[in-house]
């Protein structure tokens, strides 16, 4: 992937909107009391304001739009109002059932106008048991995205991590550079947003960011995958599909809800067992620069073989979550 002066400025405008634009979005929240405040399931212990994906969203749909071309409009759109809705549920409820709607509505539309995102499927799947089993897939990474935004920097240096691993894939000729465009975008919105969601944060991304972050996301991942890169594309998510998807079932084998707030994920347990946010989210950045590693050498060691790299330090990494560290800062 050669970086085109495209990319470079649409990257550039990307990370100068967030970086420089959040400061005055965090008084603009702070005076309108969009705040979140601590409760008994909280990570944080101050009101905090919430809603700075807005500005995220706001920059990275035009960037992929402009580098996309029209092609990306239908999941511009989708995008867009899979954020306007969770803007509304940052200010006030809006019900589960609704929201889970309207995410399908969003996710099949998608699949409708390109159900090539599918295809990398074994062709012993009919096809549409294929569109069927990506679409519950999707919907489920753009929830466990909103799920695991849940301490101080996660959520950005997962974004961070995937954006820049995408490019690398792309580098190496693993999937269209096109793709690693949109992952330099990608990590240029995480980095401008770090800036002030490091610990302690002084704003949180909110449903408004989680959520279509979640989509456009998965989005990418399928597309890489329709691309034949399906084992980089889930190389790269291992943390979060992992740490998400475990808690998730253990949650439904004890008969808790799963919609229900709740310090189960393996990152929670990590910060109440002494684990500052910081550091926590400096572990989850190293184990994603090892994923970077593992998906780049996908053709050298072999599918398999990297992927149970993958599994096996994404486990180290949860099972050190759930230990004490005496010698961390809470």
């Amino acid at each position: 992937m050669t970086l085109t002066i495209h990319t470079m400025l649409a990257a550039a405008l990307v990370f100068g909107g967030v970086a420089l634009g959040t400061g005055p979005l965090i008084s603009l929240l702070r005076r309108f009391q969009v705040l979140d405040y601590p409760n008994e399931r909280s990570s944080h212990q101050r009101p905090t304001p919430v809603g700075g994906g807005v500005l995220i969203i706001a920059t990275l749909v035009p960037a992929w739009l402009w580098l996309e071309g029209a092609a990306f409009l239908p999941l511009a759109l989708a995008a867009l109002g899979l954020a306007g809705l969770s803007l509304v549920d940052d200010f006030r409820r809006v019900p589960t059932g609704l929201r889970f709607i309207c995410h399908i509505i969003a996710v099949a539309g998608v699949l409708y106008l390109n159900p090539g995102l599918a295809g990398w499927l074994p062709d012993a799947i009919p096809g549409p048991v294929a569109l069927v089993g990506i679409g519950l897939g999707w919907v489920w990474f753009i929830n466990l995205f909103n799920f695991m935004d849940g301490i101080d920097g996660i959520s950005g240096v997962e974004c961070l991590g995937i954006g820049l691993g995408v490019a690398v894939i792309a580098a190496l000729d693993g999937v269209p550079s096109g793709h690693g465009s949109l992952g330099i975008c990608l990590a240029a919105a995480a980095a401008g947003f770090l800036i002030w969601n490091w610990h302690p944060a002084k704003v949180f991304m909110g449903d408004v960011g989680s959520v279509p972050l979640g989509f456009l996301i998965g989005w990418l991942l399928l597309d890489m995958a329709a691309a034949g890169a399906w084992a980089p594309a889930v190389i790269l998510p291992a943390y979060y599909l992992a740490d998400a998807t475990i808690t998730l079932l253990r949650r439904l084998l004890r008969g808790a809800a799963p919609w229900q707030a709740h310090r189960d994920h393996f990152y929670q347990q990590a910060t109440q067992a002494g684990r500052s946010h910081a550091r926590v989210a400096s572990l989850i950045l190293a184990l994603n620069a090892v994923l970077i590693a593992l998906a780049a050498l996908v053709p050298w060691l072999g599918t398999w073989p990297a992927l149970a790299a993958a599994a096996t330090t994404t486990a180290c990494l949860l099972t050190l979550f759930r230990q004490p560290d005496s010698a961390a800062n809470p």
